[in-house]
């Protein structure tokens, strides 16, 4: 085999967040590095992530977000088509509605990254367990984004399971002062913030519940999603201090602006807005779940999932003592020093690909 960068397609399915930037961050480093890229998934991916704009081909996918006979079935000979034509040295998909898809298409070396678990109502579900199934035994090698994950999947029959680190896509700086962030917002007092796609798994209904009692507080939820009118009811029959957003490009600036960040998932691996919250040093409020505890140690104050007077308590106590929020905010921006970045991740990720082909790497294979 060539010793040369290989020509790498990765997959994705529908992805407003996490996801989609990893595989954006991904594609620019390993651009970066010589490597000839194809990024393979719904156009809406390309219109928000812009791979393109990094030095990426893309071809559009459409890989709906829940399985569905029909669309999977024309999902599958597109891509099949795509990695005929274009002849991919390694195929790495992200997630497994990505993986089955790129399974079935049969092009090989096939790597698939785990980023998310079944949630207990899917996991109840005789066609998703048998998804999960089908993608850990079709991969040559999984990556997942937390340990849980690798016990997953090694349970259901995949062969070579890995810790495959994600590493969240650095901020630019703000580019405006907190107070008029604030102003803007037309928040006077203290300002909770969480970021996400606004989903059953990220348990927003938790944290609107829990700010009940944080008055003069203002929540601010920045981010889309199917839950987005349920929960706007919610607020308004709870009469919650909540704003919602919507899809922000301005995360950086809207951490500025915060007191508290608050993750209330009742699942995560390597939760991104986690990351970018120690990253920006801020203090935070998380569920103890998944990766979560492993990623921030003692950086973050956890509590259990589902608990609204938890979350309620350790984020009031935050906000009445700006000298602890300070102190647990220095201890998150030295947790986060401690995490490999954009480019290791990548390189990382590239190790892997030449293990794969056979061929030595600069880095050596990761195990």
């Amino acid at each position: 085999m060539s010793s040369g960068r290989p020509r790498v397609a990765l997959v994705l399915a529908s992805s407003t967040g996490g996801v989609g930037r990893h595989v954006r961050s991904l594609t620019e480093q390993l651009v970066k590095s010589g490597h000839r890229v194809d990024v393979y998934g719904p156009a809406a991916t390309e219109e928000l992530f812009g791979f393109r704009a990094v030095g990426a081909g893309f071809a559009p996918l459409e890989i709906p977000a829940r399985p569905h006979p029909l669309r999977d079935a024309t999902a599958v000979a597109t891509l099949r088509r795509r990695v005929r034509a274009d002849r991919p040295d390694v195929v790495h998909a992200h997630g497994l509605r990505a993986g089955l898809v790129a399974a079935a298409a049969g092009r090989r070396p096939l790597v698939v990254t785990w980023h998310n678990m079944l949630m207990p109502t899917q996991a109840r579900n005789p066609v998703l367990r048998g998804l999960e199934r089908v993608v850990a035994r079709s991969a040559d090698l999984t990556l997942t984004a937390s340990d849980d994950l690798i016990a997953r999947v090694l349970r259901l029959g995949g062969r070579d399971v890995r810790p495959g680190p994600v590493a969240a896509p650095t901020l630019d700086p703000p580019t405006k002062t907190r107070d008029q962030v604030r102003a803007e917002l037309g928040v006077d007092g203290p300002l909770v913030l969480t970021v996400g796609r606004l989903h059953p798994q990220k348990r927003l209904d938790v944290l609107i519940d829990a700010s009940a009692g944080w008055a003069p507080a203002t929540v601010v939820i920045a981010g889309s999603g199917p839950e987005e009118n349920a929960l706007r009811t919610r607020a308004a029959e709870h009469n919650a201090p909540v704003r919602f957003l919507g899809h922000r490009t301005d995360v950086a600036e809207l951490l500025a602006a915060c007191d508290v960040a608050v993750v209330t998932s009742d699942w995560e691996a390597r939760q991104l807005f986690a990351q970018e919250t120690l990253r920006a040093g801020r203090p935070l409020v998380a569920t103890a779940v998944g990766g979560v505890p492993g990623l921030v140690g003692d950086g973050a104050r956890l509590v259990p999932p589902g608990d609204p007077k938890a979350v309620g308590a350790a984020v009031r106590a935050l906000l009445d003592d700006p000298d602890a929020a300070a102190t647990l905010a220095a201890r998150g921006a030295e947790v986060a020093a401690s995490w490999p970045d954009e480019a290791t991740v990548a390189a990382h990720a590239a190790a892997v690909y030449a293990e794969l082909r056979g061929v030595p790497s600069a880095s050596g294979a990761p195990s």
